[in-house]
């Protein structure tokens, strides 16, 4: 087990600034186009996919990073840049995180690859928990897999929506009920292949922020699936819910994670880190500002209004990132999230990113309003963060339910 640090060895600095780099001549200079297009930026993903960024090697030696930094360090560097093109480049992680916590080895070794293609030929991947009715309440969840026993398939029915790449991704990892009456106990994630008819692109949503990253429904009717694409496999997954009706006819028990949960809570100190990035971005942005406009004859940082903000803006971005990599460290070590430090990273971090850019767009002033200055798209990006991957009102309520061991509604 590694010790946790909050110093970054050689290698990772070296990474890191690999990675600012990419963020600083590719990612920033592009950011206001494709924000304004609202389409997903595939000319920068390729150049992330051909300098070794977008690819399974480069996230599997940052998931693998025994300090656990590897993942908020690359992810704070990428989301700097912009927000938007960056979760278009790191958005089929989340599907490929499904597979990593549910699947099994061969799984992992035949399908993560096709998320993302090669250098030339570059594919995206989704993950589809999240439904019309079933957002943060993922008891109830519509989208149904039934096994065809005859013809060993899985018959995926429903709509998915809010799904980072959804329709035009090469797999698509969906999260489906098995078993109605065990509620989220009884889902289970799915691999749907490439070109699999029965599922489709629904509506594109027009967005707030993050606009360069694509967010659509997935419609699936009558969608046939091998057997095989049933992450885990359909004997772990029969004993499974055999304990959960077990549990239930009990009145209870032990506490059993459905696949959606698994997911998120491996991904939620990553998000966190996206944030940090966003408001670090949005803060030396403001930090620059405040030391070269002049008002009344001075720099506005002169102020000790604007000063004080700056200094409050700095504190609660590092403090966010303390967190996350404590979490990070903890996750990666087999540490158990006792306290729920996994969501204490994600809301904290997120919060501090609305009111960081805010922050930022308030010193900036009339010029902070507009967009030929970058924070007004840092705070539009910045809300989505409270939002998705567990709103903050959930975090609050995991985090309450951790720490009291109480039902708390």
């Amino acid at each position: 087990m590694a010790e946790f640090t909050m110093e970054l060895n050689d290698e990772q600095k070296e990474v890191r600034d690999w990675l600012h780099g990419f963020a600083a001549d590719v990612i920033r200079p592009a950011a206001a186009e494709w924000d304004e297009r609202e389409e997903t930026p595939w000319p920068v993903i390729q150049e992330a996919a051909k300098v070794g960024i977008y690819s399974l090697d480069f996230y599997a030696q940052q998931y693998f990073d025994p300090t656990g930094l590897g993942i908020p360090m690359a992810m704070e560097e990428l989301f700097w840049g912009d927000a938007g093109i960056a979760l278009s480049i790191v958005g089929t992680g989340l599907a490929a995180v499904g597979v990593l916590a549910n699947g099994t080895e061969e799984q992992i070794g035949t399908w993560i690859p096709q998320m993302y293609g090669d250098a030339n030929d570059v594919k995206v991947a989704a993950f589809c928990s999240s439904e019309p009715d079933a957002g943060s309440d993922v008891s109830s969840m519509r989208t149904r897999a039934v096994y065809d026993e005859a013809k060993d398939e899985w018959v995926l029915n429903g709509t998915k929506t809010w799904a980072t790449n959804g329709g035009i991704a090469n797999v698509h990892v969906v999260v489906a009920v098995v078993d109605s009456e065990l509620g989220s106990k009884g889902h289970a994630s799915f691999i749907v292949p490439p070109n699999t008819p029965g599922l489709s692109q629904g509506q594109k949503f027009k967005k707030h922020g993050i606009r360069a990253s694509h967010t659509a429904e997935v419609v699936l009717e009558n969608a046939r699936i091998p057997g095989s694409c049933l992450l885990g496999g359909k004997e772990k997954l029969d004993e499974r819910l055999a304990r959960a009706r077990e549990r239930a006819r009990a009145g209870g028990g032990e506490r059993v994670k459905n696949a959606a949960m698994a997911t998120f809570e491996a991904s939620r100190p990553a998000v966190g880190a996206m944030a940090v990035g966003t408001a670090r971005a949005a803060y030396e942005e403001a930090l620059e500002y405040a030391k070269t406009r002049e008002q009344f004859g001075r720099p506005i940082i002169d102020n000790q209004g604007v000063a004080f903000q700056l200094a409050d803006m700095r504190t609660s971005i590092d403090a966010a990132r303390l967190l996350v990599w404590r979490a990070s460290w903890m996750a990666v070590n087999g540490k158990p999230f006792t306290a729920a430090e996994g969501s204490m990273s994600k809301l904290f971090a997120s919060e501090t990113a609305k009111k960081v850019t805010a922050q930022a767009v308030q010193i900036l002033g009339g010029n902070g309003f507009t967009r030929e200055y970058p924070v007004e798209r840092m705070h539009r990006d910045a809300a989505i963060y409270t939002i998705f991957e567990g709103t903050s009102e959930i975090q609050r309520l995991v985090i309450a339910r951790t720490l009291s061991g109480m039902p708390i509604r």
